[in-house]
């Protein structure tokens, strides 16, 4: 499957400015910009295993395509979403249960680069892994 393997962090772009958008305080979003993320993805068929582990936290994902699920951000804002896949491209959209605003996410595989992509408030931000 395109999306198995370590993914490691290699950049940002408007990282800061997405997270600022969440209502994460300065503190964290400097910290946050730096903070080292690794991603394992596993697939078998529509059942993903994801593990991220980063200077801040370690937390093991499990969901299966078209199935909502409960997730934490990294500053603790709970969410409830489901991940689909469109073509080569899974596309999630998590809604915040503080607030009722939505998150969307996607991940592709753009040449050999694990591309995610995030919009929440129309902010977008892309961060860059190589495996």
């Amino acid at each position: 499957m395109a999306f198995d393997g370590t993914w490691k962090i290699e950049r940002s772009e408007n990282y800061e400015k997405f997270m600022e958008a969440l209502g994460i305080g300065m503190m964290k979003r400097k910290l946050g910009a730096h903070d080292n993320l690794k991603i394992t993805i596993q697939q078998n068929g529509d059942k993903f295993s994801v593990k991220e582990a980063s200077n801040f936290r370690n937390i093991d994902i499990e969901f299966t395509l078209g199935v909502s699920f409960d997730y934490s951000l990294a500053d603790g804002t709970e969410t409830s979403g489901v991940w689909t896949l469109e073509g080569n491209k899974l596309v999630g959209a998590f809604t915040r249960k503080d607030n009722g605003k939505v998150l969307k996410a996607t991940r592709e595989i753009v040449g050999d680069e694990l591309v995610q992509t995030y919009v929440y408030e129309g902010v977008e931000s892309k961060r860059f892994f190589k495996r």
